[in-house]
């Protein structure tokens, strides 16, 4: 079950509490070092004084510090309101598909993949893993990155159990192995979120996925 986390409203609250609180703290604390480095006036040896350019020097690092803060505590802000921005924009993916190499829900209905074949391979083999990374499936495919209508059968006609499943291109080049290359599909998307700072689409069956993963989109 996703949660749908606080909204832009929210958000900005939260950000202005933050910066108020970061003012508060640094006041404070500009008021503990006014009263540190006086008292470090009154106690300090009148035959040795301390030179003034140290007092100089301890107020600049404090300056130095206090504005580090502040700019911290703006850019945060600008962040958080980029943040609320994305998600308000990618809300209206929400009910489109997305193309991307996420795992798949599968039902017992015929999914439909792409696979990305790599450029240089002369043989390629479309690979299933269950959702605990195990292999379930292997059969060869075309090179020419023709979509693949996957039935969800295994080799000896049996149907695969509902759930999640991954898919991968295992590519061969002279009989050596060449690597894996990425199978994509079409998922609809059931929410924008954020999470973390960060906005993830949820697809169906509640799979998060940056939206930069996304390679396309349908209606």
């Amino acid at each position: 079950m996703t949660t749908i986390l606080p909204t832009s409203t929210a958000t900005t609250a939260t950000t202005a509490a933050t910066t108020v609180q970061s003012t508060t703290t640094l006041n404070s604390d500009f008021e503990t070092f006014l009263k540190m480095l006086t008292a470090q006036m009154e106690n300090q040896d009148p035959l040795n004084p301390i030179d003034s350019s140290e007092y100089a020097s301890q107020l600049a690092a404090f300056s130095s510090v206090e504005q580090q803060v502040l700019t911290n505590d703006l850019l945060t802000a600008l962040t958080a309101q980029m943040n609320t921005s994305s998600l308000a924009e990618l809300s209206s993916w929400v009910g489109m598909e997305a193309r991307s190499s996420a795992g798949v829900v599968f039902d017992g209905a015929p999914e439909t993949l792409h696979p990305l074949p790599a450029a240089l391979a002369d043989e390629a083999y479309l690979v299933v893993y269950d959702k605990d990374g195990v292999e379930v499936q292997r059969q060869e495919i075309a090179l020419d990155g023709e979509e693949v209508e996957w039935a969800g059968v295994a080799s000896n006609g049996a149907p695969l159990d509902n759930g999640t499943y991954y898919f991968e291109v295992e590519n061969y080049a002279n009989g050596s192995v060449l690597g894996s290359t990425p199978v994509e599909s079409y998922q609809a998307i059931e929410e924008a979120q954020m999470i973390d700072g960060q906005v993830v689409l949820i697809l169906q069956g509640g799979q998060p996925i940056f939206p930069t993963n996304v390679t396309a989109l349908r209606d």
